[in-house]
């Protein structure tokens, strides 16, 4: 028991690294988002991650729940995503997402940072299958949403315990940066001041 947490506690300690990163986003479809929690702020974070992510060369993955009954991802993350994957299991990888991961960057280890909608169904259930496939998983709590708070909370505990380290959007885009002299520094910076 102690060896496991002792990895945890090492695993939560590394930076992530930009150069072994892929963003996954969940399910931001424009006929769930008006019931989730702070929406606005949820897709605005979303949106401001994918920016910086094609800044820095990052592959960008959006994921959509049965869009033949619930439509597309709004219009802002959909734009973002250079590709999305249509799923109809709440868990992303068993329509496929672990293919998409690796064709996307099919060479050295992978980190995947992984934010939506909702929180504790999708967003979860699918972090919960990369840390099953053995993929390093950073979730970003700001940018993902639940209908009711509880509920969202309750999904990064899990997630955390799980062994998905529980990240901020401004986390993730300063450790990608890692340094104020990184040559993208001016523009991702930009986009954080953009985004309000």
């Amino acid at each position: 028991m102690e060896q496991t947490e002792g990895k945890r506690s090492m695993e939560a300690a590394e930076a992530m690294q930009a150069g072994a990163a892929v963003l996954v986003l969940v399910d931001y479809q424009a006929r769930l988002m008006p019931a989730i929690h702070d929406a606005q702020a949820v897709v605005a974070h979303g949106v401001l991650l994918a920016q910086a992510a094609h800044a820095l060369g990052i592959p960008v993955i959006g994921t959509e729940q049965n869009p033949a009954a619930l439509g597309p991802n709004v219009e802002s993350i959909r734009s973002e995503c250079p590709v999305t994957l249509a799923k109809t299991h709440f868990d992303a990888c068993a329509d496929g997402l672990l293919d998409t991961l690796r064709a996307a960057k099919p060479q050295g280890r992978r980190e995947v940072v992984i934010a939506g909608c909702e929180a504790h169904v999708c967003m979860m259930q699918t972090a919960l299958g990369l840390l099953r496939a053995g993929e390093r998983v950073w979730v970003v709590a700001s940018a993902s949403g639940s209908r009711r708070p509880a509920d969202h909370a309750a999904a990064m505990a899990r997630l955390g315990r799980a062994g998905a380290t529980i990240v901020t959007h401004e986390m993730v885009l300063f450790e990608w940066l890692g340094d104020c002299e990184h040559a993208r520094f001016r523009q991702v910076l930009k986009i954080i001041k953009g985004a309000g």
